[in-house]
Parts: C-alpha cells; structure tokens; sequence
C-alpha cells in the first residue's frame, strides 16, 4: 500500500522548513491552497524520515494512517496519543477542567434519569470530538423527552454514533447578531491556534454567519485563557475555542487537532506565514 499515492496526497516542501501533507476537502471553511500563496517545493527525492503536518481533512482512523505514514518514512506531527489528547473531550476535559463547563461522559448512551443525577436541565448534548454540524436540534435537551429524542437520533447519525456522549453544564455565553439557521446561537467565540505553544492565529468563530471582533482588553483576557489551556494541553500545533460568558468570564468551548481543525475567522494566509516563520525558528535553534 502507498498511503500517499492511494490518498492522492501532495507533498509540500514549505519554504524548505516545513513539510505538510495537503490535499483539498471541498470545504472552504478548511481548504487552503498553499503552493499558490507560499513558495512550496514537491522535492523528486525527500529525506529518509521527515515530520509533517497533515492538512487532508478528518482522519477517521489516526492511528492507521499514522503507522501507514510512518512505513513510508514521514511521522505526523502528532504522534496518536497527541491526536486523541488534542481531539477527544475525554482526554483534554481533565487537564482544563477549572477552565471549561462542567462536563461528565458515557461509553454507552445515558438514560435521562442518569443525566439528571449530575445535571438540570438544559443540558448540552455533543460527542466527544464533535458535534453534527453544530446543529441545535441535537446539542441542546430541554427536558427529559427532549434528551430520549436526542439519543434517539444519535444511535444511527453518521457523525455522533462512533462517539461517547459527553452532556455539558450549558453556560449563558455572550451573544453576537447573526442568522445560523439550525446551528446553536452564535456566541462572542473566538478560534485560536497554537504552535508549540505560541499563538500564530486567532479570529471569531462564527465569521462565516455575523461580523464581531474584540477589543485589546477583551483580546487579552480570552488569550490568556486559550493560552493556559495550550500550556495544559501540551501537544504541538493545537486549536483553542474560547468563548465569552455574560459575565465577562472566559472560558474554553473546546480543543482540537490544528491539522484537522478549519480556519474560521483566522486568516489562513497569516496562519500559516506564523506556521513557517516559528518553524523557522525552531530549524535554526536545534541547529
């Protein structure tokens, strides 16, 4: 098997410090094509073992496709343990938890009475890497019948069916104007990548549905916050959702894989000249 032939992946020399394995998705929110922005070279022959960071969309299968990768002499930048620790509310919750809603997960589908022992109602609804698309219909239980009807769904989703259920306190978050259709109300969130644990983008979550951005002090208290979380978490390139409370409080939403994670508000131009610049900076210090 060639993983890289038979996923028609590119291989990318990124101003000769940084590899990165693309492809495009189809989704724009994610899809950036970097040979058309960045010098970028596909080297006829590459070293022996190089690191790269994957930019090909969701990896249903991390540890496959990391061992697959690894026979064929290129390691992701996040080894699976990192994927899952960056990825998966399980691993993640534990380490930020006085930074994030209280949550509480279960490997099969809760009854309601099991939900009531630890929540009240409302309650959020979501897996423990994603939810469907941000749809409100299946991340907010009101009521014990509405929770029997969530779950009722999740059993066959194609999204939330391979993933622990994960209920979390539903905070009161500060709200921005904007029309989401069936997407959960968008709040004053903002999308924050860390590489190595410096900041090297941020912008607001919801960018694709209403226009908002923060002031210098509002910027500083949320990153101070996403920051912590980046220093807890500890994996190399990681995404942090955080997100304004009513009562000005930050707060992190969630963590994520920064290979699989889309840009949002984030300039991905500016994103990935702070990718190559700290890469830079790396290379040139283990020199």
């Amino acid at each position: 098997m060639n993983v890289i032939r038979d996923m028609r992946l590119d291989v990318l020399h990124v101003t000769d410090v940084l590899w990165v394995l693309h492809a495009p998705t189809g989704i724009p929110a994610y899809d950036f094509a970097l040979d058309r922005h960045l010098e970028c070279r596909r080297p006829f022959h590459r070293p022996d073992r190089i690191t790269a960071v994957a930019r090909f969309g969701a990896i249903p299968n991390y540890p496959t496709t990391f061992q697959a990768l690894h026979d064929e002499g290129i390691d992701l930048i996040h080894d699976p343990v990192q994927h899952r620790l960056a990825s998966e509310l399980t691993e993640w919750y534990p380490l930020v938890v006085d930074l994030t809603p209280r949550s509480v997960w279960y490997d099969s589908p809760p009854t309601a009475i099991e939900i009531e022992q630890h929540f009240n109602w409302p309650v959020f609804i979501k897996g423990s890497r994603q939810t469907n698309r941000h749809r409100a219909d299946l991340a907010i239980a009101r009521s014990a019948d509405d929770f029997k009807r969530i779950m009722t769904a999740y059993r066959t989703d194609p999204i939330l069916s391979w993933q622990s259920v994960v209920c979390r306190e539903l905070v009161e978050l500060r709200r921005v104007p904007g029309d989401t259709g069936n997407k959960v109300p968008p709040a004053f969130e903002f999308r924050t990548f860390w590489w190595y644990g410096e900041l090297v983008g941020s912008g607001a979550y919801w960018s694709e549905f209403c226009h908002y951005s923060w002031n210098d002090a509002e910027r500083e208290a949320g990153l101070a916050i996403a920051r912590r979380a980046a220093q807890l978490v500890n994996v190399p390139f990681l995404v942090v959702d955080i997100a304004q409370l009513v009562s000005g409080e930050w707060i992190v939403i969630e963590c994520n894989d920064g290979q699989e994670s889309g840009y949002a508000g984030v300039s991905p131009f500016a994103l990935w000249n702070q990718l190559v610049e700290r890469s830079r900076n790396l290379y040139q210090e283990n020199r």
